[in-house]
């Protein structure tokens, strides 16, 4: 005699399960994934827009931020440690859940919804753009690590980010990457301190979420005015008097052309 059970499994079409958050490996792989995006990438993206921050004072202090980085013992060590692995396990996974997971945004389009259609979206175009900046930046034309004759690559780095910004599309590109990972940030530091249990009560979530919002227009506001710094900046005076920062203008006009 069939079971409710048995007739059921037979009814119900077979297809991708979604994630079980709360049990087994997939546990601890989303605490992983959450530590990861908040921690590691968290600190490198406030990092990062501090960095850029120092262009909007001009091509010296922003070398002089990119030597000190680039200075630090064991950099490329640390960036592997500390950011391209964290990166690479953090979006991978994340595009793991996304494809096992589900939303009804279009039928419900409650807040806890939007925000994590928002969160997918935002987390995808964020990973193409830090993904994309990196290899541009880091891995392409001169080295940001080595010197160049007798020029320190750090020196660089200013030409090296206008040129980029120089061209339209990917000048519009950095915008779009600078405010989705913004938003990804922001509210993932809340996706996280819900689900840690660190900030509990509808009340408290309430406040804790404009909080966040605040961190996202506070992230979007340096992002876009730093980027400004690199396009409109008026620093060419600055490029003449170093031998090193006049070889980074010419650098600039070769790129662009």
């Amino acid at each position: 005699m069939a079971t409710t059970s048995t007739v059921s499994q037979h009814l119900i079409p077979q297809g991708v399960q979604p994630l079980q958050a709360g049990k087994g490996f997939e546990f601890i792989l989303r605490r992983l994934h959450s530590l990861s995006g908040t921690v590691a990438i968290g600190a490198f993206l406030v990092e990062h827009f501090a960095s850029n921050a120092f262009a909007t004072n001009g091509p010296k202090a922003y070398a002089d931020q990119v030597k000190f980085l680039t200075g630090l013992p064991f950099v490329e060590w640390l960036e592997w440690g500390f950011i391209y692995i964290p990166l690479l396990f953090h979006a991978l996974y994340g595009f793991w859940i996304w494809y096992r997971g589900d939303t009804n945004v279009g039928s419900y389009a409650w807040r806890g919804n939007w925000g994590y259609t928002l969160q997918r979206w935002t987390g995808g175009i964020a990973f193409v753009y830090i993904l994309w900046h990196v290899i541009t930046i880091r891995f392409t034309g001169p080295s940001l690590l080595h010197m160049h004759g007798n020029i320190p690559g750090s020196d660089l780095a200013f030409a090296k980010v206008a040129a980029e910004m120089m061209v339209p599309w990917k000048a519009a590109f950095y915008a779009v990457g600078i405010i989705s990972a913004s938003w990804h940030f922001a509210y993932g530091i809340f996706l996280f301190c819900a689900k840690w249990g660190i900030v509990t009560g509808e009340k408290g979530q309430e406040r804790f979420l404009a909080f966040c919002f605040a961190i996202f227009a506070l992230f979007v506001a340096v992002g876009l005015y730093s980027e400004w710094a690199f396009l409109y900046g008026p620093f060419q005076q600055q490029m003449t008097p170093l031998p090193a920062q006049e070889s980074a203008l010419q650098l600039l006009r070769a790129v662009v052309g």
